[in-house]
C-alpha cells in the first residue's frame, strides 16, 4: 500500500493497482460501503472492492487528513498491528502539507438516530463554539474478557494519538475462521489483533490499555465516520453499535437534507485555534 498527495478537493481515493482501466478507483465515501460483516468494505460502480478500510480512515481522520490517493495491489488493506498507531508514524514521517483551500466540515443540524435490536447509535449537534466530533461509545459483550465499557472523548488530533491509534482490533476464535473463510485476514495472528477465547486473552503481552476494547470500537466509528467525505461536526453516541450501523447512521443523516451542511472553517473563525488547528486542508507531503 501507498499514500500520495492529492490536489484540494480531491477527498480521499483509493486505486487499485491489481485492477487495470479506469475501474480501479474506489471513493472513500458512505454510499460506496457494500459490506459491513466483521470490517468495512468498499465498492465502485464496476464491482471492485476494497475491505478493511476503517483503521487507516481513522488514522487519516486522526491526522487531519483530506486530500490523499491511497493505491493498494488487492482487495484489503493491511492490517499492520491491528491498530492505527503504523499508519500514523508512517503519515508523520513523510509528513503534511496545508493547502490553499479553506478546510470544510459536516455540522450535525438535527438529531438522527438508528435503533436496531438492542444496538443504537445517533449523531447529534455539537457545541456551537467547539467545531470537533464527541464520541460517547457503549459496549456489552456477554464475555469476562470484555463485559461492558464505556469512554467518551472529544477527538482532535491529539486525543486521536494518545487515547485512541494504539488500540487494537479485537475478536473471537471463531470470529477469525470466519474472516479467512471469507478470503480476508489471511495473515491473522496474535501479533495484529487481540485474540480472545473464552474469558481469556491469548496475546502474551496483554492489553494496551485496560480498556483497549472500548477504545477500539472509538477507531473503528471514527473511521467509519470519516466516510462522511468530511470531518463531522457533532456529538455520536452508541450502544453496542458497529459498521453497519454506523454506515446506517451516515445514509439516514444525508437522507435528510435539513438535518446537516458543509460549511468552511472560516465560519469557526471566532474559535481559538487551540480549539481547532486545522483551518485548510491537508494533504500527504
Amino acid at each position: 500500500m501507498s499514500l500520495y498527495p492529492a490536489d484540494p478537493n480531491t477527498g480521499i481515493l483509493f486505486r487499485r493497482t491489481d485492477i487495470p482501466g479506469q475501474n480501479a478507483t474506489i471513493p472513500a465515501r458512505f454510499d460506496h460501503v457494500s459490506d459491513t460483516r466483521l470490517c468495512t468494505t468498499l465498492s465502485n460502480e464496476a464491482g471492485v472492492q476494497i475491505a478493511t478500510v476503517e483503521h487507516l480512515m481513522a488514522a487519516l481522520a486522526g491526522c487531519e487528513i483530506d486530500n490523499v490517493i491511497i493505491e493498494v495491489n488487492g482487495m484489503e488493506v493491511p492490517i499492520m498491528d491491528g491498530s492505527a498507531e503504523p499508519f500514523v508514524f508512517l503519515i508523520e514521517c513523510a509528513g503534511t502539507v496545508h493547502q490553499n483551500a479553506a478546510r470544510r466540515v459536516l455540522r450535525v443540524k438535527k438529531p438522527v438516530f438508528i435503533l436496531e435490536g438492542g444496538a443504537e447509535a445517533s449523531l447529534t449537534p455539537g457545541s456551537a463554539d467547539q467545531p470537533a466530533l464527541t464520541i460517547d461509545l457503549n459496549i456489552d459483550f456477554n464475555n469476562a474478557a470484555i463485559g461492558q465499557q464505556n469512554l467518551s472523548l472529544t477527538i482532535s488530533s491529539s486525543s486521536f494519538k494518545s487515547e485512541i491509534c494504539r488500540a487494537r482490533t479485537f475478536g473471537f476464535m471463531e470470529d477469525v475462521e470466519a474472516l479467512r473463510q471469507s478470503g480476508l485476514a489471511k495473515g491473522g495472528s496474535l501479533e495484529n489483533a487481540v485474540v480472545i477465547s473464552g474469558g481469556n486473552i491469548l496475546n502474551e503481552d496483554g492489553l494496551r490499555y485496560k480498556d483497549e476494547f472500548v477504545r477500539h470500537k472509538i477507531l473503528d466509528c471514527i473511521g467509519d465516520l470519516y466516510l462522511a467525505g468530511n470531518p463531522l461536526v457533532g456529538t455520536f453516541s452508541g450502544h453496542r453499535s458497529g459498521h453497519d450501523l454506523h454506515n446506517k447512521l451516515l445514509r439516514k443523516l444525508f437522507a435528510d437534507p435539513t438535518a446537516w451542511e458543509i460549511i468552511s472553517m472560516d465560519d469557526y473563525t471566532e474559535v481559538p485555534m487551540q480549539t481547532w488547528q486545522a483551518e485548510t486542508s491537508r494533504a500527504i507531503a
